[in-house]
């Protein structure tokens, strides 16, 4: 039996409803909260600023301009939050000690994963809430680890032709990337982080970044919310985000990321691809427009390519998003409801 004319217009409005982006305020069917950057800001409370200009201009990664302001009106606000979903997740622990009548088990590191495009400022993010987690009072264990180091080596991405999809998902070992996590999560000491160099843009081979299980850890890279294809016969598919107590996706638009990747890299041309052990060393010798044009084609036909078909894709999988304006300051914040 087909519904009525006007039956079927209804519906196929609210289908269309569903399929509205849900990142804009007001949006009828949003599963988020929205707020200015000054809304936001009064929710720092009492919490106090344990950072210096010094040491957030050491934090800060190459033309990001985040300043004490943008620490207070930011980030105070963000380590409270993330302080009473760390105090509640150690106190649900507790309650399922008692409730599996398990004295000794071991407790597993509260992960918070932090996604986003290349150039949008994900590493600062994440430098700067490390610093200002591990300085609360009750003094947690907090590691930084990121995805460059679970890249297949230069060697392998050679082999099967993916150097020009470096930084796309099938760049990356997720496998080793789900062993790590996993381990962390079970509560295992000494797990081992490969490390990676920007300088000579590859994995450095037998060197490890050891966590022993932290209080917390923070996890950061572009495609750490990515999802997969699921398995028609309900098998399990563990994903990255299944390791997560909290995520937060750095956000921005396309222009403004745009501008950010080219400005940086003819910063880097003028200063650390000059280095003659840089993978990019070949860059600072070419004039300045021969330069800006390597870099609009990296851009358009690597990151911005990666930035549509893969990371923005996860964005409403997050459970924050600190939206950025042109000057790379949150102008807005998105909250998931509980």
């Amino acid at each position: 039996m087909h519904p009525p004319p006007d039956e079927k217009a209804r519906l196929k409005g609210s289908t269309k409803e569903t399929l509205m982006d849900q990142l804009v305020a007001g949006e009828r069917y949003s599963p988020y909260r929205f707020f200015s950057a000054e809304q936001w800001a009064k929710f720092r409370a009492d919490t106090p600023l344990t950072l210096t200009e010094d040491e957030v201009r050491r934090l800060r990664s190459l033309n990001d301009p985040i300043d004490l302001s943008e620490v207070r009106r930011i980030y105070l606000s963000l380590s409270r939050l993330l302080s009473a979903h760390v105090e509640a997740s150690q106190l649900l622990f507790r309650q399922r000690q008692v409730f599996f009548d398990a004295n000794h088990a071991v407790k597993t590191p509260f992960i918070i994963g932090i996604a986003g495009s290349v150039a949008v400022g994900k590493s600062t993010t994440a430098r700067v809430l490390k610093e200002l987690l591990a300085r609360w009072p009750s003094s947690p264990t907090v590691d930084l680890v990121t995805t460059d180091g679970f890249l297949y080596p230069n060697e392998v991405l050679r082999a099967e032709n993916l150097m020009d999809r470096k930084g796309f998902p099938e760049s990356y070992d997720v496998g080793a990337i789900l062993r790590f996590l996993s381990g962390i999560k079970a509560g295992l000491p000494n797990m081992r982080a490969p490390l990676y160099s920007h300088l000579t843009y590859d994995v450095l081979p037998n060197e490890y970044l050891t966590i022993d299980r932290p209080d917390i850890l923070i996890f950061e890279g572009i495609n750490v919310l990515q999802t997969r294809e699921l398995p028609k016969d309900g098998k399990a598919v563990p994903f990255v985000s299944d390791f997560f107590d909290f995520s937060i996706y750095i956000d921005a638009a396309e222009e403004h990321i745009h501008d950010w990747y080219v400005r940086r890299f003819m910063r880097l041309r003028e200063t650390a691809f000059k280095d003659p052990n840089s993978f990019f060393h070949r860059y600072s010798k070419l004039s300045k427009d021969a330069a800006q044009a390597i870099a609009e084609q990296l851009w358009e036909n690597i990151n911005l390519k990666n930035l549509r078909e893969n990371i923005l894709p996860t964005r409403p999988r997050a459970d924050l998003i600190l939206r950025k304006g042109a000057d790379h300051l949150v102008e807005e914040v998105a909250l998931r409801k509980l």
